[in-house]
């Protein structure tokens, strides 16, 4: 164990990270997981040995001096990467706000031809499914609105589209 008491600490401490900056630089990447990062945090400690000034303690220890000095700048820099993404908004967040749900020119054209079908479909059903359908999906009414407006129970409704979707199912897988 070497100890650097000279007015040249600064010195030394380069010496000693032209040395050792491939091992440095290896053991950030471990430590972080990110070879960016272990190579931002490698640069910023060249700096900062560069700018040291002044006479300093005598340091006992240079190497674990300088792996302490590397460490610590390598736990700022992924602090502040966290804090920044913690504030940015993601591309896929970005994108799903942007996106447009309206159908494609495909899909309006394809339900446009369906749609007869359906129209034939729902004739050949009877008058309280056809209803309740209707007043499900059209309108946007629950359960208990559509069996107040036709006079039934709730359950009943629920039987009245299961028979309404399932009739429309096999209507079209017999038309298609």
């Amino acid at each position: 164990m070497t100890t650097i008491t000279s007015p040249d600490t600064r010195d030394d401490l380069m010496s000693l990270y032209l040395r050792h900056w491939k091992a440095l630089r290896g053991l950030l990447r471990k430590r972080s997981g990110s070879h960016d990062l272990a190579e931002e945090a490698v640069q910023e400690t060249w700096l900062r040995l560069a700018d040291m000034k002044g006479p300093r303690a005598p340091i006992q220890d240079p190497q674990a001096f300088l792996l302490r000095v590397a460490g610590n700048i390598a736990i700022d820099l992924a602090r502040k990467e966290r804090r920044h993404a913690a504030r940015c908004i993601s591309d896929a967040a970005i994108l799903e706000a942007v996106a447009d749900n309206a159908p494609t020119p495909e899909t309006v054209t394809i339900d446009c031809d369906q749609l007869p079908f359906l129209a034939i479909g729902l004739s050949k059903l009877a008058a309280k499914p056809r209803a309740a359908l209707l007043l499900s999906r059209c309108e946007g009414l629950g359960h208990r609105d559509i069996a107040s407006r036709l006079g039934v129970s709730e359950s009943m409704v629920a039987r009245y589209l299961v028979q309404a979707l399932r009739h429309c199912r096999d209507h079209f897988r017999a038309t298609i």
